[in-house]
């Protein structure tokens, strides 16, 4: 079962907050005490193994009650998280369900919390929940409504009375998950950077492992004889875990761990000790803070590699045929980092990010990520961060609803003053784009889109436009002067400018050797003047039908017949308003509906794919 998103109704100061993504990764960003570790705790609570307690519950205030008067305050009679899923093809077969379910865990006050799924609700009472019947009323119903059916096992018998009486069903409603699907839940892996704790990384790391090899199909025989198994392989696992830790901390001789495996604790402990010097073991928490730290990132490292080792297909190859054939395929895994960047330096973070990126690229990984640094913010598109605030002690989550560049720009600040950060420094990306004017600033942040796949502030560029190409000139040059990465994009016509601003004398004064680094002359390579000629006469037929239509259809030749002109800008405009009714009203509304109509990165100029990747570059420092 593959989650995309969940909501959250009545715990703690999520009173209603709705489909929060479960992405690759997902950003939660907020103030302190906004409900980043609410959030977490919620979705531990659905799929996990956090327990509902009072205190969780959220305050009820009455319609009619004052806000100031503590009497009138009480708990929410129901709280309940519901997810979003995917359904597997195995899961499909083996619960009867569809491919698309909305799968919750409800808690009233005085109920112990239930797992629900929304699907169709048979008509027949009897078969909304077989497993309250006893055998004999199983077999009796399933002879009435399945006579063609043999077997008279209830393992066999349940499922296909679900299937039955789903597909005689005239209503939907939320109805008891079916048996064992709280086995093909999510698994987390949380990962707390807060506490700087390797003993506690160590147990969840090692813990994934143990529930990995809890559910190998491999393992037979008396609970000793899988007690032991699932010691052995833990043993190899945490031998790899010590080996990885020795190899980035060189200061430590010795490193070990002895998992502890109890079918009645579970996993009972992996308590840590290191050596500095052979023989001389101590715990962890004898260590110091900074020995805490470099540990427990070689340990999410490590769990990095443990992850990909699963993707790729942790199976006991000298098992018997059938029974790695009936396996499940695995279930998703949810790692989940709540602040991983403290009390780390820039370069470690770094690493973080990279983890982040390595895990979220498996297929049944997904990462969600609560912090306050704008570096890890910055990491990842724009519309996979969720920024948490409190109003009137309620959590409200507020998302990207568009693509548009400036609401992008007004998301960030958004999450920049919820940080403590101001404005300024949110325009600390690593790659300034300066370019001319409107016309630019419009249609540029679409085409990088297109081209690169990601926003611009994503990629950590920030888009500059200076009114014209002077302008933009002088932003480049004061950049550069302050040792910043910038790149300056020009129509090639700016060489001809009266002031010879463009002239390569003016240029190396401004920027000395770095002109052919900074300043990009756009159509120049192929003696064009400016960028409305990158487009070809083709791109441009097909928006001017689809967009400026005419009473006869527009042909390519009407477009190359622009071309030996001193403006090819200026002549298209011109002959667009004086054919079409619906002809542009200015070059820059001109150029962006053109752009709109592009589809796919190959119709973005080549030079212009060329600027956008060298300025990735830049950005990636």
């Amino acid at each position: 079962m593959h989650m995309h998103s969940f909501t959250v109704c009545g715990f703690r100061s999520l009173e209603d907050v709705r489909d929060i993504p479960v992405s690759t990764p997902t950003i939660l960003a907020g103030q302190n005490d906004g409900g980043k570790s609410a959030v977490l705790a919620a979705l531990a609570f659905l799929v996990g193994n956090e327990q509902l307690a009072e205190d969780d519950r959220t305050y009820a205030l009455a319609p009619s009650a004052n806000a100031e008067d503590m009497a009138s305050l009480s708990r929410c009679s129901t709280t309940w998280v519901e997810g979003l899923f995917t359904l597997d093809a195995w899961e499909q077969e083996e619960f009867g369900l569809p491919a698309e379910l909305c799968v919750r865990r409800r808690s009233t006050a005085d109920e112990a919390p239930v797992l629900e799924c929304w699907a169709p609700l048979a008509d027949d009472d009897r078969l909304r929940d077989p497993s309250k019947l006893s055998l004999a009323e199983v077999r009796t119903l399933a002879k009435e409504v399945l006579p063609d059916l043999t077997s008279i096992k209830r393992g066999d018998i349940e499922p296909m009375l679900r299937k039955y009486g789903m597909a005689h069903a005239s209503t939907a409603a939320w109805i008891p998950a079916p048996k064992g699907m709280d086995r093909r839940l999510p698994r987390l892996m949380p990962f707390d950077g807060k506490t700087a704790d390797p003993d506690g990384a160590v147990k969840t790391a090692l813990m994934g492992r143990f529930q990995a090899h809890m559910a190998d199909p491999t393992l037979q025989g008396s609970l000793q004889t899988i007690e032991d198994g699932i010691k052995d392989r833990l043993q190899n696992d945490a031998k790899s875990l010590c080996e990885h830790i020795q190899s980035r901390c060189d200061d430590l001789a010795e490193v070990y761990v002895e998992p502890e495996v109890s079918f009645t604790h579970s996993l009972r402990g992996t308590p840590l000790r290191i050596a500095r010097t052979k023989g001389e073991a101590v715990g962890l928490n004898r260590s110091g803070l900074g020995s805490g730290r470099r540990i427990s990132l070689a340990i999410w490292e490590w769990n990095s590699q443990l992850l990909a080792q699963e993707e790729l297909g942790d199976v006991d190859h000298t098992a018997e045929p059938d029974s790695v054939e009936d396996a499940p395929p695995p279930v998703q895994t949810i790692v989940i980092y709540d602040e991983p960047d403290t009390h780390l330096d820039y370069g470690h973070q770094r690493k973080i990010m990279q983890l982040i990126r390595d895990q979220s690229a498996l297929p049944h990984v997904n990462v969600i990520v609560a912090t306050h640094s704008m570096n890890l913010i910055d990491g990842v598109d724009i519309a996979d961060v969720v920024h948490l605030r409190l109003e009137n002690g309620r959590t409200l989550i507020e998302r990207l609803g568009t693509d548009a560049h400036d609401e992008i720009d007004g998301h960030l600040g958004r999450i920049a003053a919820a940080v403590g950060l101001r404005n300024s420094v949110l325009l600390h990306e690593r790659c300034f784009l300066a370019v001319e004017g409107e016309t630019e600033q419009r249609v540029i942040p679409m085409l990088f889109g297109l081209s690169e796949g990601q926003s611009l502030q994503s990629a950590g560029v920030a888009l500059w436009a200076c009114f014209n190409n002077e302008g933009a000139l002088h932003l480049a040059r004061y950049l550069v002067e302050h040792e910043r990465s910038v790149m300056l994009m020009v129509d090639a016509d700016s060489r001809n400018l009266p002031k010879g601003l463009f002239k390569a004398a003016r240029l190396q004064q401004f920027f000395g050797n770095a002109v052919d680094d900074v300043v990009r002359f756009v159509g120049e390579p192929e003696s064009f003047n400016e960028l409305e000629e990158l487009f070809s006469d083709d791109l441009w037929t097909t928006a001017a039908n689809d967009l400026w239509p005419k009473d006869e259809p527009w042909t390519a030749s009407d477009f190359a017949a622009q071309r030996p002109g001193q403006k090819f800008s200026k002549e298209v405009l011109n002959m667009l308003r004086q054919g079409s009714l619906n002809g542009p009203s200015g070059k820059p509304d001109m150029m962006f509906e053109l752009v709109t109509t592009l589809t796919s990165p190959d119709q973005v100029p080549a030079q212009l794919r060329e600027i956008f990747s060298e300025v990735r570059k830049l950005a990636a420092g």
